[in-house]
Order: structure tokens, then sequence, then C-alpha cells
């Protein structure tokens, strides 16, 4: 399946951020096995948020090799590792990002063109018109499946709700800002005192739980 902007069904629509930097990175093949991964069966099935991830250690493997430069096995893991956990040292963030600047990396940018699971989401189900087997065969009585549906019907709404909002105030001269272009993104997230762990609502659903367990 191609990843231009067309939609899977057709119509066509905004570019996603994911099938954008998929052509602009020249990453062709990758699409298709971020759809393989997240359609597996089981086990071999990848979650959005190892997909996403997957994603941003490829656009940053993919920068270096922009300015030819030669990385060490396990190097771009633990860089994107350095620049995106929470729990890193300021020192040791420094020291990557001087690393990739010595490259040549725009690391601003990089970091700009990194996306969440919601991206990779939304790239899989409207753009390569996709959903694993676990969503498309689970039993309709399910009460996780139920609540989940609930909350993203709701997190949908807000959204929409707060890009007509933006627009509207953006129309009015009233905020500054171009609504063709601006992004929103809406998350609800559950942190856990008892070991202090963060998660969005699906992650945690589709876990089963948090650290604690």
């Amino acid at each position: 399946m191609s990843d231009s902007h067309d939609s899977p069904g057709g119509k066509r629509g905004p570019e996603s951020k994911v099938s954008r930097l998929l052509r602009e990175r020249d990453l062709d093949g990758f699409g298709a096995e971020l759809e393989r991964r997240w359609t597996a069966e089981a086990d071999a099935r990848s979650s959005l948020r190892d997909l996403a991830d997957a994603f941003n250690r490829r656009l940053l493997r993919a920068a270096l090799d922009e300015r030819n430069e030669r990385v060490i096995d396990g190097e771009v893991e633990n860089l994107y590792r350095v620049l995106t956990d929470d729990g890193v040292s300021s020192g040791a963030r420094t020291e990557a990002v001087r690393r990739l600047e010595r490259a040549g990396v725009d690391v601003e940018r990089l970091e700009t063109d990194f996306v969440s699971h919601r991206a990779m989401r939304t790239y899989l189900t409207s753009y390569r018109g996709v959903t694993p087997p676990s969503e498309t065969d689970r039993d309709n009585g399910d009460l996780s499946e139920r609540r989940s549906q609930t909350i993203r019907r709701l997190l949908g709404r807000v959204e929409r709700v707060t890009d007509r909002s933006l627009s509207d105030l953006a129309a009015a001269g009233e905020l500054d800002v171009d609504p063709e272009t601006a992004e929103v993104y809406v998350d609800v997230r559950v942190h856990c005192p008892g070991c202090n762990s963060q998660y969005t609502v699906d992650d945690l659903i589709d876990r089963g739980g948090c650290d604690c367990e």
C-alpha cells in the first residue's frame, strides 16, 4: 500500500505526520513494516508505543545517514533513549545532543519530528486502513474494549471542539495561529504514585495494570 496522502478509501485528505516523514526521509517500505508488525498475531504483535519508538529511531538513524555519520552497534538506540527518557540526567542528555550536533544533525527539528503513539494509530487506521486482529476479533461484550472506545470517542470530541474553537478565534482575529497547520493533541494520562509510573489510558488498559503488578 502506498504511503501517499491518499487514504485507503480513495478520499484525498491532509497528509498524516507519519506518512509525510516516510516520504521526506525516503523510508519507502517502512510503512508496510509498521502495518505488518501491528497486525501480527498474538505475541508477535507490536504495540503502538513500540511502533512509534521504532519509527523515531529510524528517523534518528536517517538523520545520521544523511550526514554520512558512522555509528557503532546500539548507538542509535542509546541516543534515542537518552533524548526521550525523562529519567536520564541532564548531563547525559547534553552529551547526546552535542554528539548529534557535531555530526551536523538538527536536534531541535529531529525531536519535533518524533511521533507519538496517537500519530501512529492515526497513520495505521486512517491512512493504511488497518486494525490489529485483537481489535477486529474481540468480543463485542468485552468491558475493557467498550470503555476504551468510550474514552477514545470523548477524546476525539474534545479534539474536534478545540480545533473548531481555535479556528473561530483565529478567524475573529483574537488568536495569532494558523488553524490550517496547527495540530491539536488530546491525551489522558494515569499516574500511579506507588510505582511512580505514568501511562496513557490505552496503554494502561492494554497492559492490564501498572508496574506495581
